[in-house]
C-alpha cells in the first residue's frame, strides 16, 4: 500500500474547481477581514458565553463612530471567547480606576490586532513581562505625538488596553498619563478601515516595531519572496512562471532563479501570442519535474489571504493560457499572474499498512523568530491533515504536531520524523535569514520607519520528493495565519494541563525579542558614569555601548587607557587607594558637578571600584545598592561571618549556606585560626579576585607558609594590578567543603529576583583553585539548580544587595549549596558572553538599566538555545602552544569561522606563580555531550590537552 502527501493542493487554498472569490477588486475590498483593511460592519460572531457586556470600551478624549465601535465590541467578544476556550478567566474591567505607572521608564509591549491571531503572543507576554503586554482593540486607544528632537518620527502613547498577567489573567485598563510604547506590533492592511489605521500608527515610530505595511507588502508578494528564498536562502520553492505588469524595483533585473521564470509585460492587452509561447515552454520544461498539474493564481498585496485560482492538468496548454489571459485583465501595477507546479504527492510504501483509503494531504506551518544577533530560530511546527479532495486552508482544519500528522500518513519512525523536522527547521530559518538580509539593504522609508523590522515569520511548506529525498517546499510567507495555528495547537490542551518545562510557546522567542528591543529603546542616549575601565577582558563594553547608544563617561586611573578615546568624557582619577574611598567619592562628585554632567546612572563592573561606586552614587543621589552592603560583600570573611548570624525567619535562612572562617591580618591570627577552622581549609586574599593566591592548606605549617609567602609577594597594587591589593593583602582561612563548583549570575531589582543563570565548573588543579573548565547551562537536576539559585539569592539579600547584577560562587555539597563568595558585580571571564549567546540576555545592559533605576526588560524564564563547554588556557601550562598551534591569531581565526568561542582574558603571555587564565576556548553543541566532544577534539588537535593539563579530566563533571 502507498500513502500519499499532496502538499501543493493545500498551499493553493482552492475551494473547488471554480474561482473561490470574485475577481473584481471592488468585491475583494468589501470582503476583506477585520484586520486586513476592510470596511463595513464586523461579521456576525459565534461567541456563546456569559461574560459581562457593560465594560468600559470607550476611550476618554477619543470618539468612535458606530462602525468603529462595532469592531471594538467584536474584538472584545472575540477575546473573551478565546479566553473561555482556553479555560482562562474573563477579563476584569478596572478602567474606572486609571493606572498611573511610570511613563518613559517601563516596558510597554503593545499589540493592535485580532485577539485570536495574537493570543499566544499575548499570553506569553503576560508570563514573561507581567502587566506590560497590552492588547489594543481599537486604533482610538492609541495616539501618535511628534517626538521632540526627532523630525518625522512620533512617540506612540497607549491610553487604554487589555493588560496580560501570569495565569492568563487579563484586565481592561485606562492609563493616566498614557503609557509610552516601547514595542509595537500591528495586524496590517492597506485598504480603508482598521488595517490602514494600524499601518499609519506603525509608520515612523521612535519605538521598535515588529511589522509595517511596507514590509508586509514585500513579504506577502509570492513572486518576490519565492525569488528571494530561491536566490538568497537556497530554499526549495515550486516551479513558477510569472507574468508581471510593471514589476516592483526589487523584481527588476537580477540573476535568474532555478525554476522561476519572470516575464515582464509592457501592457495587459494583446498578449495572447506571448502568453501561449511562454506557457507552452513552461509546461514542457524539466523544471516541473513529475508534476501532473499546474495552478494559476494572482500575486500581489490586493490578493493576500484570498486566492483566486484554478488547477489544470499539465497537458491543457490552451486552458492554462486562457486562464492567464483572463487574469491579466485584472492586474494592476506591481501585480503578477503565476503559473506554478502542483507538487506531486510523496509516495511512502509501508508493508502491513491498513487498506487504501482517501489520499491524505498535509500542510506544514512553521513559525520562525529573529533572536539575539539577528539569528533566526524555529519556534514551532504545526501541521494540518485532510483528504486530498477536500484541500486544507488555514482556519479550516485542526492543528496537529508534526509527529501526529506524519504518523497519520504512514511516516511514524522517530528517526525519519526527526530528519523531516530538521529539514523544515533549516528551510524556515533560511527563509527568515533571507528576509532579514533583504531588509538590511532597504532604507528607513522603504521599511516604513527607522525601527521597523520583521521579528517573526510564518512559512507554509509542502512536503514532496526531490531526488529521492523528502524535501519541504516553501509555498508562501505570512505572519498571522501560522502564528494563529500554533496558538490554536497550544490551546488544544491549555485548559487540560499546564505547559511542562520542556515545552515552549511558539511566541516565546518573539516575546524575548520584544523585550530585548524595548530595553535598547529605553536605554538609548542614557548618560552613564563608569568607574574603572578594566583590561582586555572588558573590551566588549565599548562596542556594546556603541550598539546600545549609551553615552559613557569614564573615571580611570590610567591616563593612557585605550578607552579614554571611546567615551564622551574621560576623567583621570586615581581610584586604586581604597582606604580613601569616602574622600574620593566626594571629590569625584564635585568633579562631576563641575563638568555639568547630567547623569542617568553610575556603575562599575571592576572589583576594585565597587565600594567607591556605591559611595559616589550616594553622593550624587543615583540608584545603587548601599555602600555598607557592597563593603560586606567585598570583604570575604565579613560576608561569611555575617551570613552565619542570619538564622531567619524566613526559612531556609542564609546561615545554612555560609562556611566557617577566620580573618587573617597577622601571624598570631593564623595560629588562632588553625584551632578554630577545621582543616583542610582554603586560604585566600580577603579582597582578592580571579582566584589569585587561593590555596588548599592541609595543616598548620602549610597555613603559616602560605601566609608568609603572600605577605612577601603580594604587598600592594603594583605587585599584581586588578586583584584588589589596593585594599591591602589581608587573608582569611575558611573550611574546605567537598562538592561541585558552580557560578550563579543574578539580576536583582528592588530586592526581586528577575533572572538567574547557573553554570558548572570543572575540577580545579589542587592545591590551586584557578578555574579549568565550565559548562552552561547547568547539567544539574532542576531541583538542585533551584537550590543553587535560591541560595545565591538569599545570600545577596542577607548582605543587603537589592539592586544590581551579581555573581555568586557556590559549591553543591551533600548538605546543599555552600557559599564560596559573592562578587557584587557582573560575572567575569566568559560569563557575560556565554549568557548573551545562549539566552540572548546581556548582563551589561541589565546592569546599566538597574543603574538608571529602570527595571531590566528580561524574560521571566529565559531558555538556553544550546550548550557551551569551555576550557581555560594558562601561560604556565601552555607556553609553547599559545605561541604556535594555539596562538592568538589561530584561535581568533577559528572563532571567526564559528568553530570555537574565544574569550581573551589577558593580552600578553607572561607566566607567573600568581597567574590568571590567559583565555577561554569553548565549543557549542545541541547537547552537552556534543559540545564536550567537540571541545576535547579541538584541544587535542591544538595541543591544549596533554598529560600536564588533562582536558578530559576537567570535563568529567559535565557527563
Amino acid at each position: 500500500m502507498t500513502h500519499h502527501f499532496c502538499p501543493s493542493q493545500l498551499s493553493l487554498d482552492p475551494l473547488g474547481p471554480d474561482w473561490d472569490c470574485p475577481l473584481g477588486s471592488k468585491d475583494l475590498e468589501e470582503e476583506e477581514g477585520p484586520w486586513g483593511g476592510g470596511s463595513g460592519l464586523p461579521p456576525p460572531g459565534c461567541f456563546p458565553g456569559s461574560w459581562r457586556q457593560d465594560v468600559g470600551l470607550d476611550c476618554k478624549g477619543s470618539l468612535e463612530g458606530a462602525e468603529a465601535r462595532a469592531w471594538t465590541v467584536y474584538g472584545y467578544s472575540l477575546l473573551q471567547s478565546c479566553l473561555q476556550q482556553a479555560g482562562l478567566p474573563e477579563t476584569q474591567d478596572r478602567s474606572q480606576v486609571p493606572r498611573t505607572g511610570c511613563p518613559g521608564a517601563e516596558v510597554t509591549l503593545c499589540i493592535l490586532g485580532s485577539p485570536s491571531t495574537f493570543l499566544s503572543v499575548l499570553l506569553e507576554g503576560g508570563v514573561q513581562s507581567p502587566g506590560n503586554m497590552l492588547l489594543c482593540l481599537s486604533p482610538a486607544w492609541l495616539t501618535k505625538v511628534p517626538a521632540p528632537g526627532q523630525p518625522g518620527e512620533a512617540v506612540l502613547l497607549v491610553s487604554k488596553a487589555v493588560s496580560f498577567h501570569p495565569g492568563g489573567l487579563t484586565f481592561l485598563d485606562d492609563f493616566v498619563p498614557p503609557r509610552r510604547a516601547t514595542y509595537f506590533l500591528a495586524g496590517l492592511g492597506l485598504g480603508p478601515g482598521r488595517g490602514r489605521e494600524a499601518a499609519e500608527l506603525a509608520r515612523d515610530l521612535t519605538c521598535p516595531t515588529g511589522a509595517s505595511a511596507e514590509l508586509a507588502r514585500l513579504l506577502e508578494d509570492r513572486l518576490l519572496t519565492r525569488r528571494l528564498l530561491a536566490q538568497q536562502g537556497g530554499v526549495a520553492v515550486p516551479a513558477t512562471l510569472a507574468f508581471t505588469y510593471k514589476p516592483p524595483a526589487l523584481l527588476r533585473g537580477g540573476e535568474a532563479s532555478p525554476g522561476l521564470r519572470l516575464v515582464e509585460l509592457s501592457g495587459k492587452e494583446d498578449q495572447e501570442t506571448l502568453v501561449k509561447e511562454e506557457v507552452g515552454a513552461f509546461l514542457h520544461s524539466d523544471a516541473l519535474g513529475d508534476a501532473l498539474q499546474v495552478a494559476v493564481k494572482l500575486s500581489g498585496w490586493r490578493w493576500r489571504g484570498r486566492q483566486a485560482l484554478r488547477v489544470h492538468p499539465r497537458g491543457e496548454l490552451g486552458a492554462v493560457a486562457d486562464t492567464v489571459l483572463a487574469l491579466l485583465e485584472k492586474l494592476e501595477e506591481e501585480e503578477s499572474v503565476l503559473v506554478e507546479a502542483v507538487c506531486p504527492p510523496a509516495r511512502l510504501p509501508f508493508p502491513g499498512s491498513p487498506p487504501p483509503g482517501p489520499e491524505l494531504a498535509v500542510r506544514i506551518c512553521a513559525v520562525v523568530c529573529r533572536t539575539q544577533g539577528d539569528r533566526p530560530l524555529l519556534s514551532k511546527v504545526v501541521c494540518s491533515v485532510g483528504r486530498e479532495d477536500r484541500p486544507l486552508r488555514h482556519q479550516s482544519s485542526l492543528p496537529q504536531t508534526l509527529e501526529v500528522a506524519l504518523a497519520r500518513c504512514g511516516l511514524g519512525e522517530p528517526g525519519q520524523v526527526a530528519v523531516v523536522r530538521q529539514r523544515v527547521k533549516a528551510a524556515a530559518e533560511a527563509a527568515l535569514a533571507a528576509v532579514l538580509a533583504l531588509e538590511a539593504g532597504l532604507s528607513a522609508e522603504q521599511r516604513g520607519g527607522r525601527r521597523a523590522r520583521t521579528d517573526f515569520l510564518g512559512v507554509d511548506f509542502a512536503l514532496t520528493v526531490q531526488g529521492r529525498t523528502l524535501t519541504p517546499v516553501a509555498l508562501e510567507l505570512n505572519s498571522g495565519p501560522c502564528l494563529e495555528a500554533c496558538g490554536a495547537l497550544e490551546g488544544l490542551w491549555a485548559a487540560q494541563r499546564p505547559r511542562s518545562a520542556a515545552e515552549e510557546a511558539a511566541a516565546a522567542p518573539l516575546v524575548e525579542t520584544m523585550l530585548r528591543r524595548s530595553a535598547h529603546y529605553l536605554m538609548e542616549g542614557k548618560q552613564l558614569l563608569l568607574i574603572g575601565a578594566g583590561g582586555v577582558s572588558k573590551k566588549f563594553v565599548w562596542e556594546a555601548a556603541r550598539h546600545y547608544g549609551l553615552k559613557l563617561h569614564l573615571v580611570e586611573s590610567d591616563p593612557n587607557h585605550f578607552a579614554s578615546q571611546l567615551v564622551q568624557t574621560f576623567i583621570h582619577f586615581d581610584v586604586t587607594e581604597h582606604r580613601r574611598d569616602e574622600e574620593n567619592a566626594r571629590l569625584l562628585a564635585e568633579l562631576v558637578r563641575a563638568r555639568g554632567l547630567q547623569l542617568d546612572g553610575c556603575f562599575s563592573y571592576w572589583d576594585d571600584c565597587l565600594v567607591l561606586t556605591a559611595l559616589l552614587c550616594q553622593e550624587l543621589g543615583l540608584p545603587c545598592s548601599p555602600p555598607a552592603a557592597m563593603r560586606l560583600a567585598k570583604q570575604k570573611s565579613c560576608t561569611q561571618l555575617h551570613l552565619l548570624r542570619c538564622h531567619g525567619p524566613p526559612w531556609p535562612a542564609p546561615s545554612l549556606h555560609a562556611v566557617p572562617c577566620c580573618p587573617l591580618e597577622s601571624e598570631a591570627d593564623v595560629e588562632k585560626a588553625v584551632h578554630q577552622v577545621p582543616l583542610p581549609g582554603v586560604m585566600k586574599l580577603e579582597f582578592g579576585a580571579g582566584a589569585v593566591g587561593v590555596r588548599l592548606v592541609e595543616d598548620a605549617p602549610q597555613c603559616r607558609e602560605h601566609f608568609s609567602r603572600i605577605a612577601r609577594d603580594l604587598q600592594g597594587e603594583a605587585d599584581h594590578p586588578g586583584i584588589g591589593l589596593g585594599w591591602g593583602n589581608a587573608m582569611l582561612l575558611m573550611e574546605f567543603v567537598e562538592g561541585t563548583e558552580h557560578d550563579v549570575d543574578l539580576v536583582l531589582f528592588g530586592g526581586r529576583l528577575l533572572a538567574a543563570f547557573v553554570s558548572d565548573n570543572g575540577p580545579t588543579r589542587l592545591p590551586g583553585f584557578t578555574e579549568t573548565a565550565a559548562c552552561m547551562p547547568t547539567g544539574l537536576a532542576p531541583e538542585q539548580e533551584a537550590q543553587l539559585v535560591q541560595a545565591a539569592f538569599r545570600c545577596c539579600l542577607g548582605c543587603g544587595l537589592l539592586d544590581g547584577v551579581f555573581n555568586v560562587e557556590l559549591k553543591l555539597t551533600g548538605a546543599g549549596p555552600k557559599l564560596i563568595e559573592i562578587n557584587p558585580r557582573m560575572g567575569g571571564f566568559y560569563l557575560r558572553d556565554w549568557i548573551l549567546e545562549l539566552y540572548g540576555v546581556d548582563l551589561l545592559l541589565a546592569a546599566a538599566m538597574v543603574a538608571c533605576g529602570l527595571r531590566p526588560a528580561l524574560p521571566t524564564h529565559p531558555r538556553a538555545r544550546g550548550h557551551l563547554v569551555g576550557v581555560m588556557c594558562l601561560v604556565s601550562q601552555h607556553p609553547q602552544v599559545l605561541s604556535s598551534t594555539a596562538s592568538r591569531e589561530t584561535l581568533q581565526a577559528l572563532h571567526d569561522q564559528g568553530l570555537l568561542r574565544l574569550n581573551l582574558l589577558e593580552d600578553i603571555l607572561v607566566p607567573g606563580e600568581y597567574e590568571e587564565p590567559y583565555c577561554s576556548v569553548a565549543c557549542a553543541g545541541e547537547s552537552p555531550a556534543e559540545a564536550r566532544l567537540r571541545l576535547l577534539g579541538l584541544c587535542q588537535g591544538l595541543g591544549i590537552d596533554g598529560p600536564h593539563y588533562p582536558v578530559a579530566h576537567f570535563l568529567s563533571h559535565f557527563k
